[in-house]
């Protein structure tokens, strides 16, 4: 029986208020068939998923622009998408909110021994290697159980547990971050910045073939991209947010020369690209 059931979530009305209790009965009244809401009804895991992943990113958004009134309404859109998540599982007898809640409480006190058990830890990485060795502990165990209940396990290598639906270039450095564990790495990112001129060479390569192959040229890009992640990941250097970063440059020095335009009476589709880059210079020098 979902924990939901046990804390008697029934005696929460479906209004805005404090208590989690109060959001899950709005849930639970959005996804009533006839009364509830048409869209929210018909939604599964599949359908709303992207919706998850879309409203992480305006949470770290918000943490980015240091906008905390932001941050606190998009915290609650990530939050929603855990209930919507948790509730169309109860529905299915799978299990409920509580089970989530209690499920990550858990894991929480299990991989921090050094917290609340006998173990210390003296510091950040002597914590980072206690909670990999009980994590994987974790996952050899939960493969037993499977094995026990019949339930045959793919073969898994090293890089098949980071998971596809990342960002790209946020899995492309925890793709080389594992491979890295077992010594597939460089020691100097110099080593790396000589691979990315080697990519670009044959990138270049390919652009200037006779009849350049568009598969050929998405593949090079493709391993351009993978060595500047790789660059990254050497220097400490989030790429994810490192082009976040850079698009945000750019929608400034854009505006300015959007503002500059409109100040002088000139459209954008009137003014010329040598016009538009002089303000962009200027702008850059500011």
């Amino acid at each position: 029986m979902p924990l939901d059931t046990d804390d008697r979530q029934d005696r929460f009305a479906p209004v805005p208020g404090r208590d989690i209790r109060h959001l899950l009965a709005i849930m639970a009244a959005l996804r009533t068939p006839v009364t509830g809401c048409p869209w929210d009804v018909v939604q599964t895991f599949e359908t709303i998923a992207p919706y998850t992943i879309e409203e992480a990113y305006e949470v770290v958004d918000a943490i980015t622009r240091g906008d905390i009134e932001d941050l606190k309404d998009e915290l609650g859109d990530l939050l929603l998408q855990v209930v919507f998540h948790a509730r169309i599982a109860e529905e299915a007898g799978e299990f409920g909110f509580g089970d989530v809640v209690e499920a990550i409480s858990s894991k929480m006190v299990r991989r921090h021994p050094h917290v609340f058990g006998a173990p210390t830890a003296h510091d950040a990485t002597d914590a980072k290697v206690s909670w990999e060795a009980i994590k994987a502990e974790e996952k050899r165990l939960k493969a037993e159980r499977k094995a026990a209940r019949g339930v045959a396990e793919p073969a898994k290598g090293l890089l098949s547990d980071v998971p596809a639906e990342m960002p790209g270039l946020t899995r492309a450095v925890k793709l080389q971050a594992k491979a890295g564990t077992v010594g597939f790495d460089w020691n100097d990112p110099r080593a790396v910045i000589a691979k990315i001129r080697e990519e670009i060479d044959e990138f270049e390569a390919e652009l200037d073939a006779g009849t350049p192959s568009p598969e050929r040229m998405r593949d090079e890009f493709g391993d351009v991209l993978f060595a500047m992640a790789n660059l990254g990941r050497h220097l400490a250097i989030d790429p994810e947010a490192a082009i976040r970063g850079t698009n945000a440059k750019f929608m400034r020095r854009f505006a300015v020369i959007e503002a500059t335009l409109a100040a002088r009476g000139v459209s954008l589709a009137d003014a010329s690209l040598d016009e538009m880059e002089a303000i962009w210079q200027a702008a850059k020098g500011k």
